[in-house]
C-alpha cells in the first residue's frame, strides 16, 4: 500500500472515531428536554390580590421526590418571572432546578410582574403613600405556600430569595418554621443597608438606571467580561414584558412599589430588622459575590451569626460576581453551588 493510501485510511479511520464520538455525546447534551412551564394565579390573603406564579415541573420521564419542591422570591425592583426564569444562555436558573427532579415555583409579590397591580400604580407616584411592604410580601408569600403545599400534597418546602427577597422570605421562615425545609438566602440583607431616596407609592427603572445598577460594584476593566450587554439586554427585554404599561412609558419604564424602600429606611436603617434570625429553624445557605456593593459580604458575614437556631447553616463568597450575579458570566458558579445544598436534602 502506497503512503498517499496509508493516510488516507488513517484520516478517514480518524474521522470515523470522531464521528462516532460526536454521536455519542450529543445524547448527553440534549437527552433532558425543557421542564414543563406555566403561569398560575392565586388568590391572595387580602381581598382583591391575584399572586401570579410561575411554574417549572420536570419533564415526564424525570422522577419528581415529593421533598423536591422549591419557591422563588424576588427583590425590590424586578419580578421573579424575569429573575429567575429568563431564557438566558445555558437556560434559566428555574428550568435548571426543573431538570434536577425539582417542582419549581416563582412568585410576584403585589405589585410586581404579573400579580394585581393596585390603581396607585396608574397615578403619579406621589399621589399615594408607599405600599407592598415586608408584613404584605409575606403575607403574599404565605399565600403561595399554601398554594403548594396543598398542591404537591407536601408539609414542606424550599425557599430562595435574592436581595430583599431574603428579608421576606427570611421573615416567613422564622414565623413559620415547619413549612420551611431549607432557606437560600442570596446577596442577603442585613443592618446597614442604605436606600435610596424616594417618593410616593412606586418608582420606575429605565434601561440605563437598570444597567447602572447591574454594573455597581464591577472593576470598569471587567464590564464587558463578567456582565456582557447580550446577555443584559436578554434579561431587560424579558423584565420590561412584565409591565405592559410601563413598557409603553417614554423612556420605557419597570415600575416597581416603594414599600419595600419605606421599611429599608423607618426599620433597617433604624437597626430594626424585620425578623429575628435566631427563630430560623431551616438549614440556611447564605451566598453573595465578592463585588456586591448593595449587599455587601460583611452583610451575610454578620447575618450567619445570628442564625444561631438553624439546623444548619452555611456562608459561601463567590469570586468575581455583584449583586446582580443571577443575570451575569459565572452565574452558573451561583447555581451550583445553590444546587448542592438543596439536593443534599
Amino acid at each position: 500500500m502506497s503512503k498517499v493510501a496509508a493516510d488516507t485510511r488513517v484520516r478517514r479511520l480518524t474521522n470515523y472515531l470522531l464521528l462516532g464520538a460526536l454521536w455519542l455525546a450529543a445524547p448527553a447534551r440534549t437527552a433532558l428536554p425543557e421542564p414543563i412551564s406555566e403561569d398560575l394565579s392565586v388568590p391572595g390573603l387580602d381581598p382583591g390580590i391575584e399572586l401570579h406564579l410561575r411554574h417549572r415541573a420536570p419533564p415526564p420521564q424525570i422522577a419528581l421526590a415529593p421533598e423536591r419542591v422549591v419557591l422563588f422570591v424576588h427583590g425590590a425592583t424586578f419580578p421573579a418571572s424575569s429573575a429567575f426564569d429568563t431564557a438566558l444562555p445555558g437556560g434559566s436558573w428555574m428550568a435548571y432546578i426543573a431538570a434536577r427532579g425539582y417542582d419549581v415555583y416563582a412568585l410576584d409579590v403585589r405589585g410586581y410582574g404579573g400579580s394585581t397591580r393596585l390603581p396607585a400604580m396608574s397615578q403619579p407616584p406621589g399621589a399615594n403613600p408607599p405600599f407592598a411592604r415586608t408584613a404584605e410580601a409575606v403575607r403574599d408569600i404565605s399565600a403561595a405556600v399554601e398554594h403548594i403545599l396543598k398542591t404537591r400534597g407536601v408539609r414542606r418546602l424550599m425557599l430562595i430569595g435574592w436581595s430583599w427577597g431574603t428579608t421576606t422570605t427570611a421573615t416567613y421562615a422564622a414565623e413559620h418554621p415547619d413549612k420551611v425545609s431549607r432557606l437560600v438566602l442570596f446577596a442577603p440583607v442585613w443592618l446597614g443597608v442604605q436606600p435610596p431616596k424616594f417618593q410616593g407609592a412606586y418608582r420606575t427603572s429605565t434601561y440605563e438606571s437598570a444597567r447602572a445598577f447591574a454594573l455597581a460594584g464591577l472593576p470598569k476593566d471587567r464590564i464587558d467580561d463578567i456582565s456582557p450587554k447580550p446577555l443584559f439586554d436578554a434579561w431587560w427585554k424579558a423584565t420590561l414584558a412584565t409591565d405592559p404599561e410601563g413598557a409603553r412609558q417614554s423612556p420605557p419604564a419597570v415600575r416597581a412599589p416603594n414599600g419595600v424602600l419605606q421599611d429599608f429606611a423607618e426599620l433597617w436603617a433604624a437597626g430594626k430588622p424585620t425578623y429575628d434570625p435566631a427563630r430560623i429553624r431551616a438549614s440556611t445557605l447564605l451566598i453573595v459575590g465578592e463585588w456586591d456593593v448593595i449587599t455587601p459580604p460583611i452583610m451575610a458575614q454578620t447575618l450567619y451569626g445570628r442564625l444561631t437556631q438553624a439546623a444548619e447553616r452555611r456562608l459561601v463568597l463567590l469570586s468575581e460576581g455583584t449583586h446582580f450575579l443571577a443575570v451575569e458570566k459565572h452565574r452558573f458558579r451561583l447555581m451550583r453551588e445553590v444546587q448542592n445544598f438543596l439536593d443534599e436534602s
